[in-house]
């Protein structure tokens, strides 16, 4: 056996790039085209692979480090294969700019990359896969990127490309088969809507002494955030999110209110309550707005009761009081309903039973401003309307352009329910309704 120096091959116009992940390490036996490390330039991704096989005795680089063509990479006792294997550049050339993971084809808003991967793994493998030699892994850089992304150690997947070769999907798959609760990836019957452990390899939260950069002061989480902050991470990695953004001219309606409160002295009837009672129609129009997932995720359960929970503002965070049987109240009542809740909560004093039983929630952000957002669905459900504040533009009427009141509608759906079409329709409704709330008694 022979000992020698193996070295960065010819790399193309890379002048120096860096080493961004170790693939082998010493004690490994190594073929030839396999993969010692991946380099990262500011425009692409690339692995150097072995030109002769055998042991690797000793490495050269560490992650961090910056090589160019000729630089020392790592010691190897050969095992007599002499071929070479093909010049980085010329495999790379196929693949520009890989460092950019690829997209799925979902709508969605700022989606991160656990809900996407849950998003967009639906089918099964299309082949058998072929499990991965011990301590080593066969993909792309882009897969390597995308599973680094992800916190997902390659070594424990198997490939289902050719040659065993690790893909996108085969990452996708594995982050779902963990999100259903099974550490090993694979598929089981674990309840994908029970959470269960994540079983992914994240890298562990910064630790910082935040002090040496600057003045600092700790403040206590309120208990409120302390509860609801596990919920909302939850909802967020384990629903796919997609989030329909529209506008409801409610000019006419906005007219209406100010007159009924002027007319009227008691209860003051709020926009948020003339949406609930649209809402209630549209639900009664696209019942699968109105509906939960089963345990198991197999079977949707239609709700036939129409229970509007709200979001309420209080120092303490946002709750959420339910409006119970709201299509069977009117509007005055369903406003007097909403001030008495939201008075128990700014106080503290909401029961666990106010807050419970919800078949839809409305979530608004017209009384402090800004745009169109994101709203996170509150799960069991599948649907959460997000509204913002009204302003007035010019809309076109076919001949001029006149002043209407427009008001912002952010309205997320669970994608293993609603697709988006049937989301753009219930939008759709809804804004209709809210322009001439008697198409709401149709």
């Amino acid at each position: 056996m022979n000992v020698m120096d193996i070295k960065v091959p010819d790399i193309g116009d890379f002048k120096e790039v860096e080493v961004i992940e170790l693939l082998v390490k010493v004690g490994d036996t190594i073929q030839i085209d396999q993969a010692l490390i991946t380099v990262e330039s500011d425009k692409a991704s690339m692995e150097i692979p072995a030109s002769h096989a055998g042991v690797v005795k000793e490495l050269k680089i560490r992650i961090g480090d910056k090589v160019a063509e000729g630089s020392l990479l790592l010691v190897l006792e050969t095992t007599g294969a002499t071929a070479v294997a093909a010049p980085v550049a010329a495999v790379t050339a196929a693949i520009p700019a890989v460092t950019a993971v690829v997209a799925t084809p979902v709508a969605m808003a700022s989606v991160p990359a656990p809900a996407l991967a849950l998003a967009e793994s639906h089918g099964a493998a299309s082949a058998a896969p072929v499990a991965p030699q011990a301590g080593t892994a066969h993909a792309s850089p882009s897969v390597r990127k995308y599973s680094r992304e992800l916190g997902v150690d390659l070594v424990h997947l198997s490939g289902t490309g050719p040659k065993g070769r690790i893909q996108h999907s085969d990452v996708q798959n594995y982050v779902k088969a963990l999100m259903a609760g099974d550490a090993d990836g694979r598929p089981s019957s674990a309840t994908p809507g029970k959470g269960g452990g994540s079983g992914l390899e994240l890298l562990p939260w910064p630790s910082l002494d935040f002090s040496k950069f600057g003045p600092t002061e700790l403040q206590l989480l309120p208990r409120i955030k302390k509860i609801s902050g596990p919920n909302l991470h939850r909802n967020w990695v384990m629903i796919p999110h997609v989030t329909q953004f529209d506008e409801a001219d409610v000019t006419d309606l906005e007219q209406f209110r100010k007159d009924a409160n002027a007319a009227a002295a008691g209860v003051k009837l709020t926009m948020l309550a003339f949406v609930i009672k649209a809402s209630v129609a549209a639900l009664k129009k696209f019942p699968a707005f109105n509906a939960s997932l089963d345990a198991k995720g197999e079977n949707l359960i239609l709700k036939r009761y129409y229970n509007i929970g709200f979001a309420a503002d209080t120092p303490n965070g946002l709750v959420v009081p339910v409006i119970k049987d709201a299509d069977k109240k009117g509007i005055t009542q369903i406003a007097r309903e909403m001030g008495g809740l939201s008075a128990l909560a700014r106080e503290g004093k909401l029961k666990p039973a106010d807050m419970q039983g919800a078949s839809f929630t409305i979530s608004s952000l017209g009384g402090i401003g800004g745009g169109a957002f994101t709203p996170i669905i509150n799960a069991p459900e599948v649907a959460i309307l997000g509204l913002s504040r009204a302003a007035i533009k010019p809309v076109w009427e076919g001949a001029q352009f006149a002043p209407r009141l427009m008001m912002p509608m952010s309205l997320s759906y669970d994608h293993r329910v609603i697709d988006g079409a049937s989301g753009a329709r219930f939008s759709v409704c809804l804004a209709e309704m809210l322009t001439d709330l008697r198409k709401s008694l149709l």
